[in-house]
């Protein structure tokens, strides 16, 4: 991409567009165009053709997306798949009709199956079922990924794919029920410990194990792809290693500065009991990760801590 370029960032309030956003910016980009969701509504086909024809923009991150942890995706199966189709074929299409260059689609590591090897490989996409939490959230970014596949193939467009795992970092979403696992960790030890709470629970019995990028690390990648790899296949973005929750709630618990007691309530569910991305072909095309669990981990609860208004998405 050239350093003038116009370029579009779908989702540029949310956690991996401010990130996508604030990269560009630290590699000199410029022509950086956003909408907020009042003044575009991704989910009304009128108003994207009207603004993609308007503004022709040269290149396209789609990070817009519907989010949200297990309770969240359980409770809202419907609305999780109508409105993350919807937006990205919204988007998608209206760049390729408006001659857009190059457009990189954002995924979740959830679209790989269940039961997948591990470390799952690009290649075992629907060779398996899918995780039932949040099946609805996969097969919509199933959809897109299949979507931009499908445009290269029959028009030769350039549109290509990242599936990142479990992110974290400034801006995220710290819901007492909608959030992911990890900023949900944050706010519930934070609590804790200034209610001088002596015990937390924490959901499932800890065994799972998950691997987590730290937001600015992928945001890096992302335009890193943009400008070096063309390809219908994904590219997995992770740091190839992984933590038990067990392990993650007591190294959250100790930078937070909680020291009371974690229990567990295995009544709840334990999503995914493992999910590890083979990274070899990010890797490959010249790009590896920078930021340890444990510092990003201290970034993002001071983000916590200097935002309080997170704690209320």
């Amino acid at each position: 991409m050239e350093l003038t370029a116009k370029i579009y960032v779908a989702g540029h309030r949310g956690m991996v567009g401010s990130a996508i956003v604030r990269e560009l910016d630290r590699q000199g980009y410029r022509n950086i165009i956003t909408r907020t969701h009042r003044e575009l509504d991704l989910t009304r086909q009128d108003e994207v053709e009207r603004f993609f024809a308007e503004e022709e923009p040269e290149y396209v991150f789609l990070a817009a997306a519907k989010v949200g942890g297990i309770v969240a995706n359980q409770s809202a199966l419907a609305d999780f798949m109508y409105e993350n189709m919807i937006m990205e074929m919204n988007v998608i299409h209206a760049a390729w009709q408006n001659g857009c260059k190059k457009l990189e689609f954002l995924g979740s590591s959830c679209i790989y199956p269940r039961m997948a090897p591990q470390p799952m490989k690009e290649g075992c996409l629907l060779t398996g079922e899918l995780e039932k939490t949040n099946e609805a959230y996969a097969l919509a970014k199933i959809s897109g990924l299949k979507y931009c596949e499908f445009l290269n193939r029959q028009y030769g467009t350039d549109y290509i794919s990242v599936m990142p795992t479990n992110l974290y970092g400034p801006n995220d979403n710290y819901h007492p029920e909608h959030s992911h696992v990890l900023p949900a960790l944050i706010r519930r030890f934070h609590e804790a410990k200034l209610a001088g709470t002596e015990e937390v629970v924490c959901w499932g019995d800890g065994s799972p194990l998950r691997e987590f990028l730290y937001v600015d690390d992928l945001a890096n990648l992302c335009v890193y792809l943009m400008n070096n790899y063309s390809g219908n296949e994904t590219v997995n973005a992770g740091t190839g290693k992984e933590i038990t929750i067990k392990e993650l709630s007591e190294l959250v618990a100790r930078i937070v500065g909680y020291s009371g007691t974690i229990k567990w309530d295995t009544s709840r569910p334990n999503g995914t009991p493992r999910k590890l991305l083979d990274v070899s072909k990010a890797k490959e095309l010249g790009w590896t990760y920078k930021t340890e669990l444990e510092e990003g981990l201290r970034l993002a609860y001071n983000d916590f801590l200097t935002n309080p208004t997170r704690a209320e998405r």
